[in-house]
């Protein structure tokens, strides 16, 4: 080959090493290349595996998992949570309802991929959390979880919502009760390592039919969550 030629072909980037792991648990195609693909983008590498691979999550360190939610994945987030290394791994579903992912509410589902998993919609849900997938606790200081919050609301009225994402100010939720901005609220739910826990806020801002929950400066049980939300964040 021509010396003037090689001379002045630009040198080969290096391929850019993967900042983050994520299993990605009896996922089957098309979804499993798109999850890949948006992934990718943020410098997470995937991991496919079957259902009945839980010995690599129980030895293996992944920032991630992404489970099919049916009845197999209760062993598969057992095995998750009962790794030293992966038990605060973000983890995400897919497919089902909110009601379905309830099921599953002990393991703390931080999310859920609807079906069928479309692109757009992936990259946008992947892009929101891979902050926290990364560890960039610094700039995501909202934890997003799926679990069930018991709230009894200043008239007397009790229902319960499914969390969105918890941080140790406040937390937002879905449910079809309509609630008016200032209202006063206590909640109640158990996170993880957290035992249930109440405390008293107010409603902060909605929209359709999710809302924020502002926890109230005063109520010094809202210390035991912030406690959880950095011990989470350090992990």
């Amino acid at each position: 080959m021509d010396k003037a030629l090689v001379s002045a072909l630009p040198p080969i980037p290096p391929l850019r090493k993967a900042a983050a792991r994520a299993a990605l648990v009896d996922v089957k195609e098309p979804a499993r290349a798109i999850l890949t693909d948006c992934f990718r983008q943020f410098g997470i590498e995937t991991v496919a595996m079957a259902s009945t691979a839980t010995g690599r999550l129980l030895k293996e360190k992944f920032e991630a998992c992404v489970v099919k939610l049916d009845p197999s994945a209760h062993a598969v987030m057992e095995a998750v949570r009962s790794s030293p290394s992966n038990t605060r791994m973000v983890i995400y579903g897919v497919g089902g309802t909110v009601q379905d992912a309830m099921r599953f509410s002990k393991y703390g589902i931080n999310a859920v991929f609807n079906e069928p998993v479309e692109r757009p919609t992936a990259l946008k849900f992947v892009r929101a959390t891979q902050m926290l997938v990364l560890h960039e606790f610094r700039r995501y200081v909202r934890v997003p979880v799926i679990t069930e919050v018991s709230i009894v609301s200043g008239d007397g009225r009790r229902f319960t919502a499914t969390s969105k994402e918890i941080s140790s100010g406040g937390m937002s939720l879905k449910s079809s009760e309509d609630l008016n901005i200032g209202a006063a609220v206590e909640v109640s739910f158990a996170l993880l390592t957290l035992a249930r826990i109440w405390v008293k806020g107010t409603i902060a801002w909605k929209s359709k039919n999710i809302f924020g929950v502002r926890f109230d400066a005063q109520d010094d049980r809202r210390l035991r969550i912030k406690e959880w939300v950095e011990a989470y964040l350090e992990c």
